[in-house]
């Protein structure tokens, strides 16, 4: 498939590169869960969803997401694609979820925010541990995506991204 246009690192804006092992992220607004997803290119410039070029970006995101309950990251790398996913009507915020199936998903955060507010100011080490798990199943699904390229003949050398 072609290379789309704009498909940027939300967090470093590095343009993506056909074959690379990227993840798109995609919140639930309403249910406080974050979804985490194998890169597909269909998806990746629909609004609501955010690029992350390694593993650890998709940590800082996830990070960001949990302490502030939003992907809207502040230095983000912004174009046409990164137009956010929320509108106002009449003063009232309106946030549209964007439609994810069909793709499969790496992992899933599902948090209570008012809990997840004490937890943190009692033992911000907590967060820790999640990230830790995140980081190991990250890293899971990038060498066996390098290993599926690998085994097909589909990568050359040099051009997937392994964080």
């Amino acid at each position: 498939m072609d290379e789309m246009p704009n498909q940027v690192c939300t967090i470093c804006g590095e343009q993506r590169i056909a074959g690379q092992v990227w993840f798109l992220l995609a919140e639930s607004p309403w249910e406080d869960k974050l979804r985490i997803l194998q890169w597909q290119d269909r998806l990746a410039n629909r609004e609501g969803v955010y690029r992350a070029c390694s593993p650890a970006h998709v940590q800082e995101l996830v990070t960001h997401w949990m302490t502030m309950g939003t992907l809207d990251y502040p230095f983000a790398n912004s174009g046409p694609a990164m137009a956010r996913s929320r509108r106002t009507i009449a003063s009232v915020p309106v946030v549209e979820e964007p439609v994810t199936a069909g793709v499969r998903q790496v992992g899933e955060i599902s948090v209570d925010r008012e809990s997840m507010g004490h937890v943190l100011d009692e033992n911000p080490e907590a967060l820790q541990f999640i990230l830790d798990e995140l980081s190991d199943a990250l890293e899971r699904e990038t060498e066996s995506t390098l290993a599926r390229f690998e085994s097909v003949g589909h990568f050359s050398g040099g051009s997937l991204r392994h964080m």
